[in-house]
This record gives structure tokens, C-alpha cells and sequence, in this order.
């Protein structure tokens, strides 16, 4: 992959290239998430976050019972509550991720845009 940017790196004319290292590397996932909550739908990024964490703790709570109990009733009782409870966490996090990437391949496309606006301004001034 960085083979493709030093490509792109050099392809770029002094002045685009100057941009982009002002702009930096690419946010990881944690700030990308958390740019999730300046977005339109605020609310609703808050509402899957409390919603993930509660789901997390609950299923570590049934998790930890299934840990201590010693007869198999008992740990079904609090196995399968557990597992549930932990994958509809891991399902509700997984939720965010195409809106992560959705707001990535914008940033790429006004990328693009701008260096095609400044192609055809160079090419016409």
C-alpha cells in the first residue's frame, strides 16, 4: 500500500503535495468512530454506543456466571444468555463500520476532486 502513495506522492505537483502532508496519515478506527458522532445522526451513534455497552457488560456478567456455576442447568442457564448477549455487542459495533467506510471512500472522492479541479485550472491558466 505505500508503494501506491509514493506513486501518487510523486504524480502530485509541489503544491498538492505540500496539502496532503498537512492533512497527515489516515485516522485509525478508534478516531474514526469517534468521528461518527459529529455526523447527522448523532443521536443515533450515541444510542448504538450505549446500547453496545450494555449489551458488553450484561454478557460479561452472564459470562462470569456461567464461569461459577458448576452444574451443566446452571451454565446453560447462563452460557447461552451470555453468548447471545456478546455477539448482538459484537454485531452492534460491527453496525458502525460501513458508515466508517462510506465516510473513507468520501474523503478519497473529494480527494480526487481536488486534484481534478486543479489539473484543469493549471491546464487552462
Amino acid at each position: 500500500m505505500r508503494n501506491v502513495d509514493k506513486l501518487i506522492e510523486e504524480a502530485l505537483g509541489e503544491e498538492e503535495a505540500e496539502l496532503l502532508r498537512a492533512i497527515g496519515e489516515e485516522p485509525g478506527f478508534v478516531e474514526r468512530a469517534m468521528g461518527m458522532f459529529g455526523a447527522g445522526v448523532r443521536w443515533m451513534v450515541v444510542f448504538m454506543m450505549v446500547g453496545q455497552t450494555f449489551l458488553f457488560l450484561a454478557g460479561i456478567w452472564a459470562a462470569w456466571g456461567f464461569f461459577d456455576a458448576t452444574d451443566p442447568v446452571i451454565q446453560l442457564r447462563w452460557g447461552l444468555p451470555a453468548a447471545v448477549l456478546l455477539l448482538g455487542s459484537l454485531a452492534v459495533k460491527l453496525a458502525v463500520a460501513p458508515a466508517i467506510h462510506a465516510n473513507q471512500i468520501m474523503r478519497e472522492l473529494k480527494r480526487i476532486e481536488l486534484r481534478i479541479v486543479r489539473t484543469r485550472q493549471s491546464e487552462s491558466g
